[in-house]
C-alpha cells in the first residue's frame, strides 16, 4: 500500500489541528483520528450544491453563499450548476486556501479564480449575516455534530436557523450537507420555518461510499 504523506498542518480559530495527507493522487483532511474529507468522496459534497440549484430554478442570477471550502467539490458545483450566479465561499482556516492553490490545485481547477467566485476570509455566519443570499450552502464541520470548532454549533441552533431564515430572499434556500442523520436537527429547521427535504446521498459519483445526509429547506 502506498504510504500516507503529511503535506501540512493548521489550526483551525478556536478549535484544533487539521492535517492534511497525500496518498499517491488522493488527499484527505483529517481531525485527530477523523477523517473529515477525502477526494476519493466528492458526490454528497456536490450534491449538496445541484439540490439546491434545482430549486432555484428560474431565478437569473442568484447569490449564493458557501460554507466551508473543503475540497472545493460544492464550489465547483455550484459554477456549473448555476452558471448565471454570483457564488461567495467563506472559509474561516486561512491554510485551506492555501492549500487549494497549492498541493490541490489539480482539484481546484481554477475555480478560486473564476469570476463568479467571491472569497470571504472568515466565520461563514459573519457572512450570512449580511444577508440578500438566495441560497446558503453549509458544509461546515461534520453537520450539525461539530467537530473541529465548538462555535459552529451556533448555525444548528434554532437561533442560528432563524437568522440564515432572514438571511434568504423569499423562496430562498438553505442546503445542509452531515455525515449522518439527525433528526432533531431536521425538526429544528422546520420550527425555523423551513420547508425541509431530507436527502442520503452517498459519498462517491459512483453511488458507492458512506451515505451522508443533506437537508434542503425552503424559506
Amino acid at each position: 500500500m502506498t504510504p500516507r504523506e503529511l503535506i501540512d498542518t493548521a489550526i483551525v480559530p478556536g478549535g484544533e489541528e487539521l492535517r492534511l495527507f497525500r496518498r499517491g493522487g488522493d488527499f484527505m483532511i483529517v481531525l485527530d483520528r477523523n477523517e473529515l474529507m477525502n477526494s476519493r468522496m466528492s458526490g454528497s459534497e456536490e450534491a449538496l450544491a445541484t439540490l439546491a440549484a434545482e430549486r432555484l430554478r428560474g431565478r437569473g442570477k442568484p447569490r449564493v453563499l458557501i460554507g466551508g471550502y473543503g475540497m472545493g467539490f460544492t464550489l465547483r458545483a455550484a459554477l456549473a450548476a448555476m452558471p448565471q450566479a454570483e457564488v461567495t465561499v467563506a472559509e474561516i482556516v486561512p491554510a485551506i486556501l492555501d492549500w487549494a492553490r497549492g498541493p490541490m490545485a489539480a482539484l481546484t481547477a481554477g475555480c478560486l479564480d473564476d469570476p463568479r467566485t467571491r472569497v470571504f476570509a472568515g466565520d461563514v455566519a459573519d457572512a450570512i449575516a449580511g444577508g440578500g443570499w438566495d441560497a446558503i450552502l453549509l458544509d461546515v464541520d461534520n453537520g450539525p455534530d461539530g467537530l473541529s470548532r465548538a462555535e459552529n454549533d451556533r448555525l444548528y441552533r434554532a437561533g442560528g436557523l432563524a437568522a440564515t431564515r432572514d438571511a434568504l430572499r423569499e423562496g430562498g434556500v438553505l442546503a445542509v450537507w452531515s455525515a449522518g442523520p439527525d433528526p432533531a436537527f431536521a425538526k429544528r429547521m422546520r420550527g425555523a420555518g423551513f420547508a425541509v427535504d431530507e436527502v442520503t446521498v452517498r459519498a462517491r459519483q459512483n453511488g458507492k461510499g458512506p451515505r451522508h445526509v443533506i437537508w434542503v429547506g425552503v424559506r
